[in-house]
């Protein structure tokens, strides 16, 4: 019988996440990745506004090694799956790779806010955004 958790990460901080839609009244966690927000330097209007956000989720917030806090988490619940929406991350993938090592791992696709096969820079939403509202508007 399968058991599983959400792991519910920042790209796809959303009450739409495919993964709480799939799974509802399932345990889903997320963690303060502390590797990420030193190396982003992730300041307090930007932490606060993930807070906020996560507020709004049925989510447990942890903080710590994300990989190892999951691991834990799937453990409590007696889980043998871990429940995740995709991400274009390199750290994603990293991530998903340690928690295999002991557990299933069943990554969901996020239905895209638009079509691009080019590099977009992620540590900022303005760059971001610089590109997407090109595409988002463009009838606009």
């Amino acid at each position: 019988m399968t058991k599983p958790i959400i792991w519910v990460h920042g790209d796809c901080l959303s009450p739409y996440n495919p993964a709480l839609q799939a799974y509802p009244n399932t345990p889903a966690i997320w963690v303060w990745d502390d590797a990420l927000i030193e190396e982003w330097q992730l300041g307090l209007k930007r932490l606060t506004f993930i807070y906020e956000c996560l507020l709004e989720l049925p989510v447990e917030i942890r903080r710590g090694d994300v990989a190892q806090e999951i691991l834990a988490f799937a453990k409590e619940h007696n889980a043998n799956l871990v429940v995740t929406a995709d991400s274009p991350s390199p750290r994603f993938d990293d991530i998903c790779n340690q928690i295999e090592s002991s557990l299933a791992v069943e990554v969901l696709e996020v239905e895209p806010f638009f079509d691009y096969d080019g590099y977009i820079d992620l540590k900022r939403f303005s760059r971001y955004w610089k590109v997407a509202e090109k595409y988002v508007f463009e009838d606009g």
